[in-house]
């Protein structure tokens, strides 16, 4: 008995190709590319016979041919410092919303804070022709190689959180001194005098931002700065353990911690060496999260917006990819800060009232 035609393909015979379904469909590949890519001009007799043939042959059209034909991939990449850090996933969730909500897709690249692994993700987005790239770049310049091949292949890139001496981009970023100084005058308020800073890296820009606003409220309140009193972590959480075993034996009255990661390293330093919070020291951390209500002492925190941070990284780099030019811009988002136990704010409105 012959075989009958057009019968289902093995799962070892090749994947059917758009002349396949020309010939299936008895019309020009011209004709099917025009269906599958929604041109308006093919009758609807042929768009049924097309899709038709597309369905009985479980045809799936070559995207990346598709793209690279059209020079664009339809994809941005990512690349973030420490992606164990809770402050980046729900930045990288907005980021994909965003992304996906325009037709992108998003490729995720941790770094490790180390120039060396962003110099590998870099060469590998690059290579796969993404559209655009954010980039939370770690310490230090960008190479003129990687300007160059960001240039030549025409990728723009939004930085997110920290600035780039030597790149020209677009950067979303949150208005950090505020954030600090906000944290810092609110311990000044509850009447702690000595307050110390664990901030981050020395020479990222976020960092600078935040050691300004600490300084900055501290000069406000005529109280003096205390060089001895200023610990520089990496927003990891060892870090933060090192500052609490720096700090903490100078008695200070309070203190503000520039990220959550360290906070938890300050917290567990505290513990070690029997002191408790806000008893014996008041403390500010940045950034909050959900859970931050259910542990004793409840933080107070200076708020970042992640979300939004993520979604307007995305959009900026839309923006670039679809062709607009103009200066760099950059968008600053507001902190918020939230007042819980940790500051010792409960502790002065008891005081107050017993007084009162």
């Amino acid at each position: 008995m012959p075989e009958k035609k057009n019968r289902k393909r093995s799962a070892g015979s090749k994947a059917p190709s758009i002349y396949d379904v020309a010939r299936e469909a008895k019309v020009s590949v011209f004709t099917v590319s025009a269906v599958i890519n929604n041109k308006t001009w093919v009758s609807a007799t042929l768009v049924r016979r097309v899709k038709a043939a597309v369905a009985k042959l479980n045809y799936r059209p070559n995207l990346l041919a598709r793209s690279l034909a059209k020079h664009q991939t339809h994809t941005i990449g990512m690349v973030v410092t420490d992606i164990a850090n809770p402050f980046f996933p729900a930045i990288v969730r907005a980021a994909e919303d965003a992304a996906q909500k325009a037709g992108y897709s998003v490729l995720l690249c941790n770094s490790d804070d180390k120039q060396e692994k962003e110099t590998l993700y870099l060469d590998l987005l690059i290579s796969k022709r993404v559209d655009g790239i954010i980039l939370n770049k770690t310490p230090g310049e960008l190479s003129a190689v990687h300007r160059k091949m960001l240039s030549d292949a025409q990728i723009p890139v939004a930085l997110l959180m920290r600035s780039c001496p030597n790149l020209k981009a677009d950067i979303v970023q949150t208005d950090d001194e505020k954030g600090a100084h906000d944290a810092v005058a609110h311990l000044i308020r509850n009447g702690h005098r000595r307050i110390a800073l664990v901030g981050g890296p020395e020479h990222v820009s976020n960092a600078i931002s935040r050691r300004h606003g600490y300084r900055k409220a501290l000069e406000e309140a005529g109280l003096s700065i205390e060089p001895a009193l200023e610990f520089h972590g990496d927003y990891r959480i060892d870090s933060g353990h090192r500052a609490g075993l720096a700090l903490l034996p100078l008695r200070p009255d309070a203190v503000l911690v520039t990220n959550y990661l360290m906070t938890v390293g300050f917290m567990t330093a505290a513990n070690e060496m029997g002191m408790r919070c806000p008893e014996d020291f008041g403390l500010v951390s940045f950034d909050d999260y959900p859970w931050l209500g259910c542990f004793t002492p409840r933080l107070t925190t200076i708020e970042l917006p992640k979300y939004e941070l993520g979604e307007t990284a995305v959009n900026l780099l839309l923006d670039r990819i679809q062709g607009e030019k103009g200066r760099p811009r950059t968008v600053t988002l507001q902190p918020q800060l939230r007042v819980r136990d940790s500051c010792g704010f409960l502790r002065v409105v008891h005081k107050a009232t017993t007084h009162a």
